[in-house]
């Protein structure tokens, strides 16, 4: 069995029998728990000896990667880096993990926005119980979207959101989609039919185009405030909040629903083929689509059209029906794990 493999019949073990990560369950955290707390160059820090005893891990083991675990979460950070893998799935941090006076150092934002939501999303004050999915195809009409070797993004994202509409609908959710034809839409067009549903979530889809040798699927949602988008030095309009971030943590827990169902499906034969997709991430942008939004909102990137090999596999049906079923099935999953209250 290669590496790869490996790795994600762990996730499969301890994503689809514990639960324990998405679903909030046996993190218990201390009524009174008092943080040590550091600020450096502005940004307030906490160590992560306080993240090991606030969420119980059983251990921590200082390396190239640090390591936490308990007997369902693994946590693992790279020190001098933003990235952060929670129970195999990777997280881009909005902040280096730092080292300072011989303690490591993780931002309060990444505490508060990432780490906290994702292993306690019942404790999401402002996610509410829902039953309508605003499902939006990327691109339209004379915006076709990155150029495939096959198809154009608009092609495929319409036919996925098509797909998944299906599933939910049959699942007795409401689905709205922004766009259900060939037609251009622009993102303030998207942006009021999503904020007309107060009591739903949104999900944006699309494929990336670019360097012919980039793969993957990655995620996005909206950059908390004092964050840039992702790739990007900050900008002074960083620091003002936008209507997204009024659903910053119910965001990031949707966005590692879809992300880790993605991957899940798409790399497992348990769910009907192996597509050997990697992971690029769940990551912070300032996409209009996803600042003006006020529920949960996320921007999926379901693969690149521009690397040969993996535009011929999103270009089959196997795969268009394995990632809608993956999507209708983290909706499922984020539904549960912030009303199992």
């Amino acid at each position: 069995m290669n590496l790869l493999m490996k790795r994600y019949r762990q996730v499969i073990k301890t994503m689809c029998c514990s639960l324990a990560l998405w679903l909030g369950l046996g993190v218990v955290a201390h009524a009174n728990f008092k943080w040590e707390t550091v600020n450096y160059n502005g940004l307030d820090y906490v160590t992560l000896l306080s993240v090991k005893d606030f969420y119980y891990f059983n251990k921590i083991k200082y390396g190239a990667v640090i390591t936490m675990e308990t007997r369902d979460v693994a946590l693992e950070v790279r020190p001098g880096t933003q990235r952060c893998r929670m129970n195999g799935v990777l997280f881009i941090l909005s902040h280096p993990v730092i080292e300072r006076a011989g303690s490591y150092l993780l931002s309060k934002t990444d505490l508060t926005k990432l780490i906290d939501p994702v292993m306690r999303p019942t404790y999401i004050h402002r996610a509410r119980h829902f039953n309508t999915v605003v499902i939006d195809p990327g691109h339209g009409g004379k915006d076709s979207g990155g150029l495939g070797h096959h198809e154009n993004e608009k092609v495929y994202t319409l036919k996925i959101a098509r797909l998944v509409k299906d599933i939910l609908q049959r699942q007795g959710y409401r689905v709205v989609m922004t766009r259900d034809s060939d037609i251009a839409l622009s993102l303030a067009g998207r942006v009021r039919i999503a904020n007309k549903y107060p009591n739903a979530i949104f999900i944006s889809i699309h494929f990336n185009a670019g360097n012919s040798r980039a793969n993957g699927i990655e995620t996005f949602t909206v950059s908390p405030v004092g964050v840039p988008h992702m790739g990007r030095d900050v900008r002074a309009g960083d620091f003002r909040s936008v209507p997204g971030n009024v659903m910053d943590s119910a965001s990031i827990a949707l966005a590692t629903a879809v992300h880790s169902r993605a991957l899940l499906y798409l790399n497992s034969k348990s769910a009907g083929y192996n597509f050997n997709i990697e992971d690029r991430g769940i990551k912070r942008a300032r996409y209009n689509v996803l600042t003006g939004i006020k529920i949960p909102a996320i921007l999926f990137e379901g693969g690149f059209l521009s690397n040969r090999s993996e535009a011929t596999k999103v270009h089959s049906s196997a795969y268009q029906k394995t990632l809608a079923s993956a999507i209708a099935r983290a909706v499922d999953v984020y539904k549960k794990s912030v009303t199992s209250r």
